[in-house]
């Protein structure tokens, strides 16, 4: 009986300390588990200051906007904090962080983990930390070099007119200043130019602007030059002789239009349409569409994304290269055949050559700053080659037999051999954009401005091997 009543007054206090303890509510201890974001809210970028290449022992920044005001950032490379103490996101949802980069440091793509609180989320982003070339070998090159018009973007020299032609296209949509270019190839002092004519408004009315004009070619058979209108998805071609319009494609022809190039052994242009995996292709002499050529991707779930272009015209050979993966594409324009190759060590390529005297794929790209040379028949990388911040485009020029890299970061133009070799590293002003060998001996490029006034920038350049 004693036991059972000591039970009994037990049960009572347990039952009154639970209802005295749910009366006073919950007593939680702190966790780490705070409120989440379903998804990381805003952008997060990480580079050069004023988007200058980062470099050993240098500076970078990385910034977020969009962010939720009042969140906290720390960011971390691996198991170090960053920042000593947490970021404050401000009012505008934005945050900037100075970052000393050490002279020990690694080259490539190094990942930063960004991670807020009030509320949670958490993201990786890329700080690439670019090989610094220095300028050398200029010696060797005679190199001239004039200013065209704002905005340049690709050159083309054509042996039939004796000029090269420069497409320019300033902005963005609605791009209201374009221009197509001739130039006298002795003095590099503009011929002729013409605007392209006004686009057709919107669905909404709003104004287009006019058929800028980006990719260019010549089709040197039927007199003409192609280039492409990429902010109206299509192509154009114009007279060579006076730059007369011949024919405005429709926009929506070749979406996202970027490279254009001629084989007049087959009266065939093709337009990469980059963002597809398309090549679109046309007759060059009813000026028509053909079928286009489809390259697929051969990782898993991924799309081809067609670049830039390079042909053998020969052999019958058409190159491309793949923006959003790592891989180039052979295609035999006799059979049809398409053949897809890997390249380890590229991201983001975006500039092709080829080599059909020893079946030699260059190819450029952009994130991981260097120059694969690749062996086309087997597919085998022969050399990966550092060339500098940002390699936009490559040109193989036959006579010197020397790969020419434009490498836009950086501002200077690599010029690499067969064999992996730099030879030289020529200053380029701003922005090198584009470059093409002619065929006999010389190199033609262009680049961009930094903004109006810089006298680096918006030119062209003939780029030739010294005598002896």
């Amino acid at each position: 009986m004693a036991i059972r009543s000591c039970l009994s007054l037990r049960a009572m206090l347990g039952a009154s300390a639970l209802a005295l303890s749910v009366l006073s509510g919950p007593v939680l201890a702190d966790t780490i588990f705070t409120k989440p974001l379903v998804d990381f809210a805003g952008y997060v970028g990480a580079g050069g200051v004023d988007r200058a290449p980062v470099y050993k022992g240098g500076k970078a920044v990385i910034e977020g906007e969009d962010l939720i005001p009042g969140q906290t950032v720390t960011l971390m490379r691996g198991t170090t904090t960053l920042n000593a103490e947490p970021i404050t996101v401000d009012a505008e949802g934005k945050f900037s962080f100075a970052l000393d980069i050490d002279a020990e440091a690694e080259l490539g793509l190094q990942p930063i983990v960004v991670i807020t609180e009030n509320p949670a989320s958490a993201k990786v982003v890329e700080l690439k930390i670019s090989p610094e070339v220095p300028v050398s070998g200029t010696d060797k090159f005679s190199v001239a070099s004039e200013p065209v018009v704002r905005g340049l973007y690709q050159v083309k020299f054509s042996e039939a007119a004796n000029a090269a032609f420069v497409t320019s296209a300033v902005g963005r949509p609605p791009v209201k200043e374009s221009k197509l270019v001739k130039i006298n190839p002795e003095t590099l002092k503009i011929e002729a130019e013409v605007t392209p004519a006004a686009a057709p408004a919107g669905g909404d009315g709003s104004d287009a602007g006019v058929f800028a004009v980006y990719g260019v070619d010549v089709d040197e058979a039927n007199g003409n030059v192609w280039v492409t209108n990429t902010r109206q998805n299509t192509a154009a071609v114009y007279r060579q002789s006076d730059l007369s319009l011949v024919k405005q494609f429709e926009p929506g022809a070749v979406p996202h239009a970027r490279d254009i190039i001629v084989d007049e052994a087959n009266s065939r242009a093709y337009a990469s349409s980059t963002g597809s995996s398309e090549i679109k292709v046309f007759d060059t002499k009813t000026l028509e569409p053909l079928e286009p050529i489809v390259i697929k991707s051969q990782i898993r779930g991924e799309q081809f994304s067609t670049m830039a272009l390079d042909i053998d015209e020969k052999g019958g050979t058409l190159v491309t290269v793949s923006l959003s993966t790592p891989e180039a594409a052979i295609v035999d324009l006799k059979s049809g055949e398409v053949r897809v190759i890997a390249l380890p060590g590229a991201k983001a390529a975006s500039g092709v050559a080829y080599d059909p005297k020893e079946g030699l794929i260059f190819v450029a790209s952009q994130a991981t700053d260097n120059l694969l040379i690749i062996k086309a028949e087997t597919g085998e990388v022969l050399h990966d080659v550092a060339v500098g911040a940002g390699a936009l485009n490559v040109a193989f020029e036959p006579v010197s037999r020397l790969a020419y890299v434009a490498t836009r970061g950086a501002g200077t133009i690599a010029v690499v051999s067969p064999e992996g070799e730099i030879v030289a590293n020529i200053d380029a002003g701003s922005l090198p954009n584009q470059l093409r060998a002619d065929g006999k001996g010389n190199i033609w490029a262009v680049n961009k401005s930094k903004g109006e006034g810089d006298e680096a920038g918006d030119r062209i350049w003939r780029i030739t091997p010294a005598a002896g």
